[in-house]
């Protein structure tokens, strides 16, 4: 019983060490600061 425990002690401490590696090296980046959205005439918006 005591090795089961310690079993899923360990998967969980694993998943949880990797969780945090791959939030801290994650994608994020920085959001663009230009551009975005941009008024568009009627007839742009009919012609889709």
């Amino acid at each position: 019983m005591i090795t089961l425990a310690r079993r899923v002690a360990t998967a969980l401490s694993m998943a949880g060490f990797l969780a945090a590696v791959f939030r801290l090296r994650g994608q994020g980046g920085v959001p663009p600061t230009s551009g975005g959205w941009e008024q568009i005439d009627g007839d742009e918006y009919t012609s889709v």
